[in-house]
């Protein structure tokens, strides 16, 4: 199934400086469900509540991304909606975007650059496209990038080194590949960083640590994979950590504080699983949290409110 990459607001989210914010997990599929749940992590402790006011509507392979400081959003899903979903961080207060995704899609990828713009890859809308909508968080609006993905694709992951370039890895266009599209916020132009992910690799997930590095990890490769690449945002040069995921999984999902530690939460590992493994950027050494998800979530997204480097 596709995942709801996330990714996240820059990168998966971070944030104004010196807040300490929280990370969300948001919708997916729990065993023979949709489900609208949204966990909502604290960075000053990694300690889970749940949110009371959850999705507008149970749905998996959703996206996310964040404008940190001020909301995160959640977009698409399974069955294919229009659909965006924006939480104030002021108060974790849902409201839906009177203007949604430019085609009902699900299966696609999200990242964003703070306090400017968000971008959802639309994956999957009845057809596998190569479309980018992007939102102003000046006020909602929409646009659709002229230049879409170098494929067209679903299954991906991004992230984002807020202000520079956003990032949007791997996918399925029929074929799993290995590509890496970079998009200059500056002018929103598309370049193909000449290395790729260490694989052809879909159902991954992305976060970043803003200023420094982003990351793609897990997914398939027609093999469950634990794999975390590391991009440095200086050259765009990718390395692979020595320790990756805890375990193999796909459909899994991103989010991070940037300056401090990355999340990938959920998948599955051939049994759906609630396991959030974090990874200090200090020196990308690996924990996993000993409170997971709410239960075991495959095709969730993630986003985040966390600082700005």
């Amino acid at each position: 199934m596709p995942v709801g990459s996330a990714k996240f607001g820059l990168f998966a989210a971070a944030g104004g400086g010196g807040v300490t914010g929280a990370g969300y997990f948001g919708g997916g599929f729990v065993q023979w469900a949709r489900t609208a749940t949204v966990d909502k992590f604290a960075f000053s402790d990694d300690s889970r509540t749940t949110l009371g006011t959850g999705l507008s509507a149970a749905v998996l392979s959703v996206v996310g991304m964040a404008n940190s400081g001020t909301a995160g959003y959640f977009g698409g899903g399974n069955t294919l909606t229009t659909t965006v979903d924006k939480f104030a961080f002021s108060d974790d207060s849902r409201t839906t975007l009177g203007t949604g995704l430019s085609s009902a899609a699900y299966g696609g990828a999200g990242m964003a650059d703070s306090g400017t713009a968000g971008y959802f890859a639309l994956g999957y809308t009845g057809t596998i496209v190569d479309t980018v909508d992007k939102f102003a968080f000046s006020d909602d609006s929409r646009t659709t990038l002229g230049t879409g993905l170098s494929s067209s694709r679903y299954q991906s992951g991004g992230m984002a080194n807020s202000g520079t370039a956003g990032y949007f890895g791997g996918g399925d266009t029929g074929t799993r590949v290995d590509t890496v599209d970079k998009f200059a916020f500056a002018d929103d132009s598309r370049t193909t960083l000449g290395t790729g992910l260490t694989a052809a690799i879909a159902e991954l997930a992305g976060m970043a640590n803003s200023g420094t590095a982003g990351y793609f990890g897990g997914g398939s490769t027609g093999g469950t994979q634990s794999t975390v690449d590391k991009f440095a945002f200086a050259d765009d040069s990718r390395t692979t950590l020595g320790t990756g995921l805890s375990s193999a999984r796909y459909e899994l999902a991103g989010m991070a504080n940037s300056g401090t530690a990355g999340y990938f939460g959920g998948g599955s590992t051939g049994t759906y699983v609630a396991t959030v493994d974090k990874f200090a950027f200090a020196d990308d050494s690996r924990t996993t949290l000993g409170t997971g998800l709410t239960t075991g979530t495959i095709n969730l997204a993630a986003m985040a409110n966390g600082n700005i480097e």
